[in-house]
């Protein structure tokens, strides 16, 4: 699946708006967000944390120490929140105590 057009389709998700404007689940986006990048994974490497970086994503605090370390690309390219404990409590709580800066599942709490 290209790149521009998993982000366009992730972001019509999270972003649609009901009848009711009723939001879905912080759970329910982390568990959907979690899925679609394991999806993404089938079809090859996800972009670098240098890639997702210079196009202006935010990485949390751990990617950002894989990041700065004397690596591959290949190194840094695997879906680390899959071992992050922040993915495991926002997949389960709505309200998951999570505060990471640049972690993606603490903004589906706020959204």
């Amino acid at each position: 699946m290209p790149r521009a057009n998993f982000e366009a389709q992730l972001s019509a998700l999270l972003s649609a708006s009901t009848e009711s404007n009723e939001r879905a689940p912080s759970s329910l986006k982390a568990r959907l967000y979690s899925a679609l990048i394991r999806k993404q994974q089938e079809t090859g490497l996800l972009a670098s944390l240098e890639q997702s970086v210079s196009a202006g994503h935010d990485v949390c605090v751990f990617e950002k120490l894989v990041q700065i370390a004397p690596v591959s690309d290949n190194a840094k390219s695997p879906f680390f929140c899959e071992v992050c404990h922040a993915r495991v409590l926002a997949e389960h709580f709505d309200h998951a105590p999570i505060f990471w800066a640049g972690c993606p599942y603490v903004k589906f709490k706020e959204s």
